[in-house]
């Protein structure tokens, strides 16, 4: 999906929603995002963290990230609210599966034709939430 650049001011309003192609344009990096996850061994680590990728997560997640990108609370009215950190507090999640995690992404974003200055904003956001649940999951690394 190839977005172009323009005087988007990331992080205001819904212009990073909008800079993303909107829902669809969300979906799409999703997609990617678990096509990736799944098939390069790279990723294997945090793969296996998820052992049911289906419709269902890719519809959360695609949800979640509509609303965090500024656009329609689409997670909440279908599954509620959410803690993101919580979500994830039963695994051990160390700096390499953060740095995985993030590494998919930027590959997704690539895929997807984000221009440059959307990637490198999208990836310093999403690095912020990572690293917190990276905080809150180290303590089931020591049990």
């Amino acid at each position: 999906m190839k977005i172009s650049e323009s005087d988007h001011e990331y992080g205001k309003a819904d212009a990073t929603y909008i800079a993303a192609g909107g829902e669809p344009g969300v979906r799409a990096l999703v997609d990617a995002f678990y096509d990736i996850m799944g098939t390069d061994q790279n990723y294997r680590e945090i793969f296996i963290m998820h052992p049911e990728v289906n419709e269902v997560s890719r519809d959360k997640l695609a949800r979640f990230l509509c609303a965090w990108t500024g656009g329609p609370r689409l997670y909440a009215e279908k599954y509620g609210a959410i803690s993101i950190p919580g979500v994830h507090a039963h695994l051990a999640i160390s700096s390499d599966h953060r740095d995985q995690w993030l590494g998919c992404m930027a590959q997704a974003l690539q895929r997807c034709e984000y221009p440059e200055a959307f990637q490198s904003y999208m990836l310093e956001q999403l690095a912020i939430p990572a690293d917190r649940i990276r905080t809150i999951c180290a303590k089931n690394l020591d049990d």
